[in-house]
């Protein structure tokens, strides 16, 4: 697989194949380091007849094989462990072991679990507005929003057409508007003006909320996103390869999508979710947290909100927790979520996680969501 993409074309298709592998050589990156211990858990050897049964409905009234879904939704990696072994390992499109992808906004939960064990620490105060913590929520349209509620995706801001496209060229993701080359997130956020918005209302997806959050931790920190990511995440639950996170043209971290890792290192962080916060005998992440991902969510809040219909197909109640969707219909369910199709499902009742990893064509396909969905519930039927 050749190099194609450039920062106007990576996530468009076909080059998004290659560049959601290669995101370090479109991207400046900063590296999260690891630490990988004996036996770690996605290392054992799969059961490859374990899955032979699959079956999913593919929406049109027919039925897809296991090697039908994977092409459906266009997999590059799928991991399925149960009790934390591996039952179930393949990669595609190029894609290998040791080699990180883009997560999307499944960033958001490696964000979410990051929060957890800062505020376990006494670093992250979830009540505090914005403005105490990112000096450039001050006199916007953020200002009173609180940590958790941005974290919730419950803040009050919605970005016009002409705002999202400046955040756009600020998250460097996109070649920047004219005049505005060079200003990062950081800029961004100080140029947003207006009175402060109502927050606390319904569920309302606005990436800047995460990436305000990121700027948020490492000013009231004093420390890098990435460095806390590896202290407190990445090194104690044993990741077997570094992790990336790009970074805006000012060299603030894009929280709300950046992060790339291995499918096996994806598959170890639902493993620390469905461990209650632990990874072997450290305890990463609170277990108070990871209870309140599953309880403390607002399930209202999430009915009313703009997504409250879309997976009502698959899941009758849902709420939105820390950068988690957490389906109250299947206790003890959750999952994290990007575009193009990244996705990592963590049953803590029945202790099995499933990741996936994809170059879908589209950032968003319902149709692919919907499928991806049932699929996930049909793997971990026969894990």
């Amino acid at each position: 697989m050749s190099q194609t993409a450039t920062l106007a074309d990576w996530r468009d298709p076909p080059q998004n194949r290659w560049a959601f592998q290669h995101v370090d050589q479109i991207l400046p990156v900063a590296t999260i380091g690891a630490a990988p211990r004996e036996a770690a858990p996605a290392e054992t050897a799969p059961d490859a007849g374990r899955l032979a049964g699959f079956s999913v409905a593919d929406g049109r009234g027919g039925a897809l094989d296991l090697e039908g879904f994977l092409a459906a939704t266009d997999t590059d990696g799928l991991l399925v462990l149960k009790d934390g072994r591996a039952v179930f390992e393949t990669y595609r499109q190029g894609l290998e072991p040791q080699r990180p992808h883009i997560l999307m906004s499944a960033t958001k939960a490696v964000i979410g679990l990051l929060a957890g064990a800062l505020h376990g620490a006494g670093l992250l105060d979830l009540k505090a507005p914005i403005e105490a913590l990112a000096r450039e929520a001050a006199g916007g349209p953020f200002a009173g929003a609180s940590v958790r509620q941005l974290l919730d995706m419950r803040a009050g801001v919605r970005l016009s057409p002409q705002e999202a496209a400046l955040y756009a060229g600020a998250c460097g993701w996109d070649p920047p508007a004219p005049g505005f080359e060079g200003v990062g997130l950081a800029g961004f956020f100080a140029g947003l003006k207006g009175p402060p918005a109502q927050h606390g209302g319904p569920f309302a997806y606005v990436s800047a909320n995460i990436d305000l959050l990121g700027l948020a931790i490492e000013e009231s920190t004093g420390r890098r996103v990435a460095e806390l990511i590896e202290e407190l995440i990445w090194r104690p639950m044993g990741a077997a390869s570094p992790a990336w996170i790009t970074l805006a043209p000012d060299g603030t971290p894009r929280c709300t999508g950046g992060v790339c890792a291995t499918l096996r290192d994806f598959a170890r962080l639902g493993q620390v979710v469905a461990d209650g916060g632990r990874a072997g005998a450290a305890q990463i992440v609170p277990q108070a947290w990871i209870e309140d991902m599953m309880r403390g969510g607002d399930k209202e809040a999430w009915a009313k909100g703009e997504w409250g219909g879309l997976f009502a197909k698959v899941h009758r109640q849902m709420s939105c927790r820390a950068g988690w969707y957490v389906t109250h219909d299947t206790p003890g369910t959750l999952f994290a979520m990007g575009i193009h199709g990244q996705n990592l499902f963590v049953d803590i009742a029945r202790r099995i996680v499933i990741a996936k990893l994809s170059s879908q064509p589209a950032p968003f396909d319902y149709a692919a969501a919907m499928l991806t969905q049932r699929g996930a519930a049909a793997l971990a039927k026969l894990a």
